[in-house]
């Protein structure tokens, strides 16, 4: 049976092979930084910190948004990686549940999860979501699926209370500028650990500095 570490440097490998050549905003750098932010996260908040790197690297393994919204296939994946690993089923199933329920799933729909390396994977997870990387993130994002950036014709939906009609957002109802405040500008406040809570301030913050930016020069007179 491979040691901790094995399994954790076998499963980056893994994950580095199969998002090498994903979508930029959901590619192994995404994983990469997930991870980076989960560990520092850990280090003040505590929590199991094998199931936590494994949760952060495999977060991401199949995108519901790249798999036709089967937000199913990811943590199957994970699953099936770890138990040829040869991973505790235990573990195995604490991460399961951790990528399962992880996802933004809409303003009012609650995503709280039930245990600390669930909620500093989580955390972990949004503070890439926000910031400068999240702002870049996202219009990689928009311009992957030929989104519209900006019309101000359409404004954002309100609160999203039922996961399929965020999952569902349809073309041309979705713009990357509504998205700011459709999800973006939300995460800070939804960040569970106290760590979390205190990273997600600054980013949030440039995220409204951008926002000012950007519409004073689109409003230009």
């Amino acid at each position: 049976m491979p040691s901790r570490k094995e399994v954790i440097d076998k499963t980056k490998e893994y994950i580095k092979n199969k998002l090498g050549k994903g979508e930029a905003g959901h590619d192994w750098w995404h994983a990469f930084r997930v991870w980076q932010n989960a560990k520092y996260i850990a280090k003040k908040e505590g929590g199991d910190l094998f199931v936590i790197e494994l949760a952060a690297l495999l977060h991401d393994i199949a995108d519901w948004k790249f798999n036709l919204g089967d937000d199913n296939i990811g943590p199957k994946l994970a699953r099936e990686w770890l138990k040829k690993m040869q991973v505790d089923e235990k573990i195995i199933s604490h991460v399961y549940e951790i990528i399962k329920e992880m996802s933004f799933k809409g303003s009012k729909v609650k995503t709280q999860m039930c245990t600390e390396e669930g909620m500093i994977v989580q955390d972990a997870d949004r503070l890439d979501a926000i910031g400068a990387i999240g702002i870049a993130r996202g219009f990689m994002f928009a311009g992957n699926k030929n989104l519209l950036m900006h019309n101000p014709l359409i404004k954002p939906l309100g609160n999203i209370d039922n996961y399929e009609t965020y999952k569902n957002l349809k073309r041309p109802t979705y713009t990357q500028i509504n998205h700011f405040y459709e999800k973006l500008l939300l995460l800070k406040n939804l960040m569970n650990t106290k760590t979390g809570k205190r990273l997600a301030r600054g980013r949030h913050e440039f995220l409204k500095k951008y926002l000012k930016q950007f519409f004073k020069e689109w409003n230009i007179k």
